[in-house]
């Protein structure tokens, strides 16, 4: 929703502006200028990229536009989940998570949780270290090391997207001007017109460069960014979930290895010690056992 609201304000100022300033907005729409602009952006990104990247990119800046932003909350109910699950771990033995990592939607601890659960990529990176805890005998700092590796191949995964997208923008003042020039072109073709149909002329290539231009600036490099964000959040989570986690390995308690996952979350989205003792005594979702 944030994103259609940024839209809105992109084109109120830039066009409102031009309005402002006595322009007429008619004269904007060129569509010469768009195809060649659109056109090229498209078969360039197409070159970049292989199939696959290309679906993950589209599904992902699709997926901004009906996303929510990671809350306080949000981080409350991942510390709840592993405090019940390390819970379930000390009282009825490591094994007994094997049947919530295996099929969590059919787990009662993970379906009180639905923003985990929801969460595909976060789901899949504690029901895969999970998974290993229980059938492996790993010294703590050989885990450590092996969730430090998920956890960098998933944020490299989830930057792909960032990173293209920018490299996509950073394309667009260029094939502006490319439009432009192709505008000038035919202008020069037009030298014995009067000077009423050469001003249209050059002001119709002069709206390929400022498309271009604002299409990086305004539209697509700010999606980039959107998704740079999403990729930061994303790599949180998954250092929260393993700083429990090795501190759980280590031979800490439960409550102890939840707090150790509290101190990696940053700024305003780390809950309070008082409020995760509250929601694990019975003030929020409460643990079992608890």
């Amino acid at each position: 929703m944030t994103v259609i609201v940024g839209y809105i304000i992109v084109f109120a100022a830039v066009l409102g502006g031009f309005a402002m300033a006595g322009g007429s907005i008619p004269s904007l729409f060129q569509p010469a200028e768009f195809v060649v602009i659109i056109g090229s952006t498209l078969g360039s990104f197409v070159v970049g990229n292989p199939l696959k990247i290309m679906k993950h990119i589209v599904a992902d800046t699709l997926g901004i536009f009906k996303a929510k932003d990671k809350t306080k909350q949000d981080f409350l109910d991942l510390l709840l989940l592993l405090m019940q699950l390390f819970q379930v771990a000390r009282r009825e033995g490591v094994i007994a998570l094997e049947s919530h990592v295996t099929k969590p939607a059919d787990s009662p601890v993970f379906r009180q949780y639905p923003s985990v659960l929801s969460n595909h990529d976060l789901g899949d990176f504690i029901c895969d270290n999970l998974k290993v805890f229980v059938s492996s005998n790993m010294q703590p700092h050989e885990f450590d090391a092996l969730m430090e590796t998920d956890v960098d191949a998933r944020y490299h995964h989830a930057m792909v997207s960032s990173l293209m997208v920018n490299k996509t923008a950073e394309a667009l003042p260029g094939l502006g001007i490319v439009a432009a020039v192709l505008g000038v072109i035919i202008t020069m073709g037009s030298m014995n017109e009067p000077p009423e149909v050469l001003g249209h002329l050059i002001g119709a290539a002069l709206v390929g460069t400022m498309v271009g231009v604002l299409c990086c600036y305004g539209l697509i490099g700010p999606l980039a960014t959107n998704l740079e964000h999403r990729a930061h959040e994303m790599q949180s989570q998954c250092n929260v979930v393993r700083s429990a986690l090795i501190a759980f390995a280590q031979g800490q308690s439960p409550g102890s290895a939840v707090e150790a996952g509290r101190r990696a979350i940053g700024g305003h989205d780390r809950p309070t010690f008082d409020e995760l003792d509250q929601a694990a005594r019975g003030g929020g979702k409460k643990p079992e056992g608890g």
